[in-house]
């Protein structure tokens, strides 16, 4: 198995306290000295550094956006970014879960790294986050709608300036808000500086609060008319039973047919809500004159369940939670979206591909990698499996062919092939002619487990 083998001496190595101090102190004070930098942005290579405007959503999967394939959702502002970008079809969290997969989002580290191995924890105060490094640099690092690290909608986030938005913990209501604080930044901003947005938008959460009403009414239609619209059950909602006791123990409702299919219908809904206010934000982008130099990263931090193996929700490892949409776009420069259904790609890796592009080295810790050679087009060496974690307890190892879970404590191990069983309905971790390749997944998650720089209260876990 090829490792890096630097890979030691990253770890190893860390901020002095130092030069963390300036890089916070830089971050956050980055609109207050703007006056400070040069009237335009720095060149790197001869050309201007790019802007950037990372869209997050919370709880959307990879395959419920229509430019993925979803025939059942209407997402033309998802789309327009995937007909202009790259569209990795292999993109996992790090962690199934809202504030752990935040962290590694902006660390470039894992959440047992980052100490966020549940919800509302902060990241370990070691680790400088993407803010605080590009705001060192000269960026303009402003933050816009739901943090969780640790509070949901957080007035003050080290290393950025902070525009209150989506307020409310609703994204019905409170991802307006966001889009619209983001289209008075884009529109009123000095231009000094090349600036980092970060616009974090609620939905489609919301679609935890609707599971939770209906389950008093399995049976139930409130609006009758739509049940010719509803869609078809998923080709994994039944599925091999043989699974670790963790997940016989997840959320499964007991709903009809119907009721399953009226969720579905409904999450689609939900996901089309947030694409309208992408939307409105792309067009402020547009309106501002700044997209020609803007690079757009396009993310969610969980997936949902989508009736795949009877499961709503997240907090699990099947790909129907793990697997996340990421699309590096450059809407006005990249013409031909192109889709790379080949590479293992990982939330791990939108801090080293931000760094990339702005011309900054990547904090010397960081675990991922940068997305830059794969998005134009060249062939690099890359990882030959990737790691997923929830809580600390549970692991998935994803190879190009199969997929390798384990629950800490669970005798039961599962192993899918990906390939010729996509929808993981088959686990064949006690079939014979697979105990060499399970066991090669065990040694590779142990061997990657020793590489890790433990948060004390995963080391604890």
């Amino acid at each position: 198995m090829k490792t890096n083998s630097k890979r030691k001496d990253l770890l190893s190595a860390s901020l002095s306290r130092r030069q963390f101090l300036k890089a916070g102190v830089a971050g956050g004070a980055a609109l207050a000295t703007a006056g400070r930098f040069a009237s335009s942005a720095p060149a790197i290579g001869g050309h201007t550094r790019p802007n950037f405007l990372l869209i997050a959503a919370d709880q959307l999967s990879l395959s419920a956006i229509s430019a993925h394939g979803c025939p059942w959702v209407n997402t033309p502002n998802m789309d327009r970014l995937a007909r202009c970008g790259a569209s990795f079809m292999q993109s996992y969290t790090t962690d199934p879960v809202c504030s752990p997969a935040r962290s590694s989002w902006f660390t470039g580290r894992m959440p047992s790294e980052t100490g966020v191995i549940s919800n509302n924890k902060p990241i370990r105060p070691d680790l400088p986050n993407l803010g605080q490094w590009l705001g060192r640099e000269g960026y303009e690092t402003v933050y816009v709608g739901k943090w969780h690290l640790p509070q949901s909608f957080s007035t003050q986030i080290p290393g950025f300036t902070v525009i209150p938005g989506g307020l409310s913990g609703q994204g019905n209501t409170g991802d307006v808000a966001v889009s619209r604080a983001c289209q008075a930044y884009l529109a009123n901003r000095s231009r000094r500086q090349p600036f980092l947005l970060a616009a974090s938008f609620l939905q489609p959460h919301d679609i935890c609060a609707w599971v939770g009403m209906r389950q008093a009414h399995p049976e139930d239609l409130p609006y009758p008319e739509i049940e010719n619209e509803l869609p078809p059950l998923p080709a994994n909602f039944d599925f091999d039973p043989l699974e670790p006791e963790r997940l016989k123990k997840s959320r499964r409702p007991a709903w009809s047919e119907r009721q399953w299919r009226y969720y579905l219908w409904s999450y689609g809904r939900h996901v089309e809500m947030v694409d309208a206010e992408i939307g409105r934000v792309l067009q402020a982008l547009n309106d501002s004159g700044q997209a020609r130099n803007t690079i757009v990263v396009f993310t969610s931090d969980h997936g949902e369940g989508m009736g795949r193996h009877h499961m709503v929700l997240k907090n699990y490892l099947y790909d129907e939670a793990a697997k996340v949409p990421l699309i590096m776009a450059f809407p006005e420069q990249w013409t031909e979206g192109r889709k790379d259904a080949t590479h293992l790609v990982s939330g791990l890796d939108v801090t080293p591909t931000i760094c990339d592009y702005a011309g900054v080295k990547p904090p010397a810790s960081a675990f991922g990698r940068s997305l830059r050679p794969l998005v134009e087009g060249a062939s690099p060496e890359w990882r030959e499996f990737l790691v997923s974690e929830v809580q600390v307890i549970g692991r998935m190892v994803r190879s190009p062919d199969l997929k390798y879970v384990v629950y800490r404590g669970d005798p039961i191990e599962q192993l899918f092939d990906m390939k010729n069983d996509p929808g993981e309905t088959k686990n064949l971790a006690a079939e014979a002619r697979f105990s060499f390749a399970l066991e090669d997944h065990r040694k590779r998650l142990k061997e990657w487990e020793a590489r890790l720089d433990l948060a004390p209260a995963a080391a604890k876990s």
